[in-house]
């Protein structure tokens, strides 16, 4: 059945969170995992200051059995102002160079640890990184760019994310395929369309409104920073390092 909605015959693919990487993933050389609002510009910002990331999924106990196995501490799951590593963008802004970090989170780093099974070639990209991610990637045979979405607060349902679509879709078009699906190509539209507004309406969109009514500014202005990284962060194994070039 999920034949009819896998896109074989496109080199280019897009699809939405961790079903995508079960229905879609299988049958591709590359994935690009798109969190912006939190996983995957934390991941960006921590590995250009020389971190290691570990993806899980699980904000439970075993996230600590999973660290200790590896040397590493374990970020807390929520978004926290201090004390400490989190899923927070700006509390990655201070991270040491050779820390050891197991970030989980039910979206981006669930996916990406999902997606650590396949033997593919997986990347993660945010806004910052994007041309850094394209210019990594455009050489695979047959990429997927999964934008990973949030979650509903009542029902923990998919959460499809302005933010993540456009940057699914700045991704898309930079790749310049002409093969690209029609899920794909939509999402490049989507990303060429806003042009110059593009800033203005990803700082009003609802997961930016959220943050900043929290009080998280200062993150929501990170994760909106377009290709001011010039990294690719890639996952080796079990973590995410810089790309070697």
């Amino acid at each position: 059945m999920s034949h009819f909605f896998s896109q074989p015959a496109f080199s280019v693919r897009l699809e939405w969170g961790r079903a995508a990487i079960r229905h879609l993933a299988p049958d591709v050389d590359c994935v690009i995992i798109v969190d912006v609002m939190s996983f995957t510009t934390c991941v960006d910002i921590a590995v250009e200051r020389g971190a290691i990331i570990y993806p899980y999924p699980w904000r439970d106990e075993t996230a600590k059995a999973y660290a200790a196995e590896r040397g590493a501490e374990v970020a807390s799951s929520k978004r926290r102002f201090s004390d400490g590593w989190s899923l927070s963008p700006a509390s990655m802004s201070n991270v040491p160079e050779g820390l050891r970090l197991v970030l989980p989170s039910p979206n981006g780093s669930a996916t990406a640890f999902d997606a650590m099974q396949l033997g593919c070639a997986v990347y993660c990209a945010s806004l910052r990184n994007l041309h850094a991610a394209v210019a990594a990637c455009r050489h695979h045979r047959s990429i997927l760019v999964v934008p990973c979405g949030e979650r509903w607060p009542d029902d923990d349902g998919l959460r499809p994310s302005f933010e993540d679509y456009l940057a699914a879709g700045g991704i898309v078009s930079g790749l310049g395929r002409s093969d690209s699906s029609p899920e794909a190509r939509a999402a490049a539209m989507a990303y060429e369309g806003f042009g110059a507004d593009r800033s203005r309406a990803l700082a009003s969109c609802g997961s930016a409104v959220e943050l900043i009514n929290r009080g998280f500014e200062r993150d929501v202005a990170l994760c909106l920073e377009e290709n001011v990284s010039r990294i690719a962060c890639r996952l080796s194994g079990d973590h995410f390092v810089v790309e070697s070039r």
